[in-house]
């Protein structure tokens, strides 16, 4: 990401707090220990979905492993497993690189998000049974998928229908939350302003310590892992 006129701006601030130099820059700081690299350092893709499968077992998530060309075939399954009923899957491209957007079209309750309907979209979200998308990035440690929102991607997608689908490229699985704020930082193209970091369900323990899932999001969530490389 490109800063632009940090000097001049800096230096706007400098004069209106009344010094007489701009803020000098910050020295570079150089870490003698970096254990944020070591976990699951060299850990191959196969060891990181071993991972991810067994943390999701904490989380309370189903999880599913299948190929492209058997992918819809296993979201029909989890559909069914939720009771079928409505659907609303965002707008993204990838839906057609792994072969499911015209199954998803053909099922008889389903709502794409459309930017150019607004809220039409949040309220579709709230009546839907299920909603489904694809992580940007998985984390293996913590079970945790990334979700870049934009006007493609509704946020509402994944919190507001009673049951979600994640579908999980196996590309996308990395070791950590550090693998992830690096891709952040690196990004060429604007970052989005809502980035969501979803750990299965929505979990809740803060009476009396007794765990409850579903209080303020998804009751159920499965992920669907799918080895497209």
């Amino acid at each position: 990401m490109t800063v632009h006129n940090r000097a001049a701006f800096l230096e706007n601030i400098a004069k209106k707090l009344g010094r007489s130099k701009s803020l000098t820059d910050k020295p570079i700081i150089s870490w003698n220990h970096q254990p944020q690299h070591e976990v699951l350092k060299g850990a191959t893709k196969d060891e990181l979905v071993e991972i991810l499968i067994e943390h999701c077992e904490n989380i309370h998530t189903e999880v599913k492993v299948c190929s492209i060309p058997s992918l819809a075939q296993t979201l029909e399954e989890v559909i069914q497993g939720y009771g079928k009923g409505s659907i609303i899957y965002s707008n993204d491209e990838r839906f057609n690189e792994l072969q499911i957007d015209s199954f998803l079209q053909s099922q008889p309750d389903t709502f794409k998000w459309q930017p150019a309907l607004l809220d039409k979209n949040k309220k579709a979200a709230e009546k839907t049974n299920i909603g489904i998308v694809i992580s940007d990035m998985t984390l293996a440690e913590s079970g945790t998928i990334m979700l870049q929102t934009n006007e493609n991607v509704g946020r509402t997608i994944s919190f507001l229908p009673q049951n979600s689908i994640a579908i999980v490229p196996k590309s996308s699985i990395v070791p950590r939350f550090t693998q992830a704020a690096q891709y952040i930082r690196n990004l060429d193209e604007p970052v989005s302003t809502c980035i969501n970091f979803i750990t299965g369900p929505s979990n809740s323990a803060d009476i009396e310590m007794h765990l409850i899932v579903g209080v303020h999001g998804p009751v159920k969530m499965t992920y669907i892992i799918v080895e497209d490389y």
